[in-house]
Parts: C-alpha cells; structure tokens; sequence
C-alpha cells in the first residue's frame, strides 16, 4: 500500500534517513539504494515522499521502497 511522508533526515556520508508518515506512527527507514533503484537523487530534507513500507530482509522493521517524489 503506497503512503506519504516526509523526509525527516538523511546522512549522505552514511547512506540513509528517516521518513515521517504522514499518517503518523515511528518513523520509516530508508536507504540509499531505495533512491537509487527509483531514479531519484536524494531530496532535500522536508521534501513530501510517497513510498511502499516493505520488511527489511533482516528482520529490523520496515523500510521505505519504490519512492517517488509526492
């Protein structure tokens, strides 16, 4: 199910951030290669997001995929 939120943080030189949905609830991970798999550079911080929340592989919760700029 796609969602909306915000870029909270990103920390370029270690590859990932924070996205606040705008729904509320814990923020939502996201990595570098997230970006990089939609063609998207990395936006600003505050930039609106929609993104699908998928489980990380690893088993640390969920993270944002197939983002695209709202």
């Amino acid at each position: 199910m796609r969602q909306t939120g915000t870029l909270k943080f990103f920390n370029h030189d270690r590859g990932f951030g924070f996205i606040t949905p705008s729904e509320g609830g814990k923020d939502i991970f996201v990595h570098i290669t997230a970006f990089e798999r939609s063609g998207l550079a990395v936006p600003p911080e505050g930039t609106t997001l929609s993104y699908v929340a998928e489980e990380d592989r690893r088993g640390r919760g969920p993270q944002a995929a197939e983002l695209q700029l709202a």
